[in-house]
């Protein structure tokens, strides 16, 4: 616990198959040695919220957004709602062991990626990009007009900068209810200006290698 008092920051938004899913093929360019990524199961949900206060932990370098480090996650109950929705996604290692999520929901007719996360020591081997093809390729196989979208911060190089690597655009003028989300943020606590609005859409994918 920090001897500071944590800036506050918005809290996390909230929106049973018994057979195993199948597994989802990661990014068909990634090597053999990419840890597996499947639907999360029911099970999986207590482990996701250390998972994001793991990744979180590298928002400590940045000052202005220090307080991340130790705010807020999704719960497990929040996770579980993605689960029984079938829009949860989870990335393990050659131990079986979760070292990375995606949860989302839908929203309109978007699918909304509520939060991506990849457990700090994980980081750095592709599992973000794996996460996200597995949610691409969902957008695709339900041809859903809205896209993926998602919010997030501007500046940091792991946020808006790594998703226009991946084939997201800014949207300018979000739709309502994604602009709500964006006003909310910043009326929680966020940095002005600092947040932005993503979208990816099927045959908008251009990949920066």
């Amino acid at each position: 616990m920090s001897s500071t008092p944590a800036r506050s920051f918005p809290a996390r938004w909230i929106t049973t198959n018994s057979r195993r899913p199948s597994p989802i093929p990661a990014d068909p360019a990634a090597s053999r040695s990419t840890p597996a990524i499947r639907p999360a199961r029911p099970g999986d949900a207590a482990f996701l919220p250390a998972i994001e206060h793991s990744a979180a932990q590298r928002f400590a370098t940045i000052p202005a957004l220090a307080g991340l480090a130790t705010g807020d996650v999704m719960t497990a109950q929040a996770h579980l709602a993605c689960i029984a929705e079938g829009t949860c996604w989870v990335a393990q290692d050659d131990t079986g062991m979760i070292v990375g999520f995606l949860s989302a929901r839908t929203q309109h007719d978007s699918l909304h990626i509520l939060e991506l996360s990849v457990r700090r020591e994980s980081q750095g081997q592709g599992l973000g990009r794996a996460l996200l093809h597995a949610a691409m390729h969902q957008v695709r196989q339900s041809r859903r007009m809205g896209g993926l979208t998602l919010t997030t911060f501007r500046d940091v190089a792991w946020n808006a900068p790594f998703y226009r690597a991946m084939g997201f655009v800014d949207m300018d003028t979000p739709p309502p209810w994604l602009g709500a989300l964006l006003a909310e943020e910043i009326a929680g606590g966020f940095p002005a200006r600092s947040r932005c609005a993503m979208r990816w859409r099927p045959g908008e994918e251009i990949i920066r290698k």
